[in-house]
């Protein structure tokens, strides 16, 4: 995985209306492993907060847990990031 990648990873898992399974459509990454990632790339406070936020509720990173108006998960970034397999 090249460092663009992973900061993309990053980046997707850090937005809330982005879910997990986004990231394993483009980047074949499970949520397991987005959370291993995370833990390494995050300082441990940013991880702490970024995991409360997640299992709060708050966050939409599951689809099950969607808000059902949230139809998609296309960041209004994603245009200009290269290599992009979604767009």
């Amino acid at each position: 995985m090249t460092a663009r990648e992973l900061d993309r990873i990053v980046e997707m898992a850090w937005e809330d209306k982005t879910p997990f399974e986004a990231i394993k459509n483009q980047f074949g990454v499970s949520e397991s492993e987005v959370i291993k990632l995370m833990r390494l790339e995050l300082k441990e406070s940013s991880f702490k907060r970024w995991r409360k936020r997640v299992n709060s509720g708050i966050s939409q990173k599951h689809l099950r847990k969607r808000n059902a108006a949230i139809s998609r998960f296309k960041s209004s970034r994603q245009k200009s990031i290269s290599n992009n397999k979604i767009s």
